[in-house]
């Protein structure tokens, strides 16, 4: 995955958080940063149509485990919305978290839960897999911007995805 940057231009943590989620775990196929409503927008991508009745299934699923996670944590239970659409062969999955109570491990549950329920129809760009060192550096970086993230003002609207083995951020 490259990480390449135009000439002269800063990168907000904001911009710095969608890459660094993006580049960490290659099961989610796009992510959303909204400042106005403080959320951030997950996408993931099923490689076929999903059922109603397998969606509300995985919707108790993964409740039951953030849930779990921000008890054991002494949270209160956060704000967590998933909505879906099929499209003729895929369904993309969004959960939507406030960034307010949101944890780099509990980022890294709410994967691991689609890994594991969806097992082989999830997509997932299989570029360059990190080492272990490696991811837990990109673990510290997320948590270290989600902080950071918490307490600016101003960010903007944020879209990112990738495209041939790069990640790219766009200001919506």
């Amino acid at each position: 995955m490259q990480t390449r940057l135009k000439v002269g231009e800063d990168v907000t943590d904001s911009v710095g958080l969608l890459i660094s989620i993006l580049v960490r775990y290659p099961e989610v196929a796009t992510i959303n940063f909204d400042p106005e409503e403080h959320l951030l927008k997950f996408n993931f991508i099923c490689s076929r149509a999903v059922s109603e009745e397998e969606m509300q299934n995985f919707e108790t699923h993964i409740l039951d485990h953030i849930r779990a996670f921000n008890y054991l944590e002494k949270k209160e239970t956060p704000l967590v919305e998933i909505t879906y659409q099929v499209f003729e062969d895929l369904t993309v999955i969004e959960i939507r978290r406030d960034v307010e109570t949101l944890a780099q491990d509990e980022i890294n549950l709410v994967v691991e839960v689609f890994c594991q329920f969806w097992e082989k129809d999830l997509i997932s760009d299989l570029g360059d897999n990190l080492i272990e060192e490696d991811l837990v550096v990109q673990d510290e970086i997320i948590e270290h911007m989600l902080e950071s993230v918490r307490v600016s003002e101003g960010n903007k609207k944020l879209y990112a995805f990738r495209e041939e083995g790069r990640v790219l951020v766009f200001n919506k």
